[in-house]
């Protein structure tokens, strides 16, 4: 499982106080992880892979309406099919928080593919800065 699930750099990067080395993430840890590094990294921002990532920050300044809301799920299916090989029967919906405007909450559902264990998580998206 090790060879197909993998094994990477904690992100955020952390040292490990006792051996002074990186601390790393394994299996299913890393495959949540990676998808944190797809939805954090805007396309073009890494020059050696310029068409990795996915462009939810191009959506900021468009407003949340439903079809707004949906542009940015597909974005996010399309860029983790594209970049998260380990895993499969994605699903995404994107949604406000009832009480702040300023927050969006992306579910994400995944099935990793090796184990075929199921996987719900959700992650807060930010529309203005120092809102989170």
């Amino acid at each position: 499982m090790t060879q197909f699930l993998g094994r990477g750099w904690k992100f955020p990067i952390q040292v490990d106080p006792a051996t002074g080395r990186i601390r790393m993430s394994e299996y299913e840890e890393d495959v949540e992880e990676a998808i944190r590094i797809i939805l954090r990294t805007a396309k073009g921002e890494r020059v050696m892979q310029p068409e990795f990532g996915c462009k939810i920050r191009d959506y900021v300044f468009r407003g949340t309406d439903r079809s707004t809301l949906q542009l940015m799920a597909d974005e996010i299916k399309d860029a983790l099919r594209s970049w998260e090989p380990r895993i499969e029967d994605i699903e995404v919906k994107v949604t406000r928080h009832p009480d702040e405007g300023g927050t969006l909450f992306i579910h994400i559902q995944y099935v990793v593919r090796r184990t075929n264990n199921l996987f719900n998580r959700v992650y807060p998206f930010y529309l203005y800065e120092g809102t989170g």
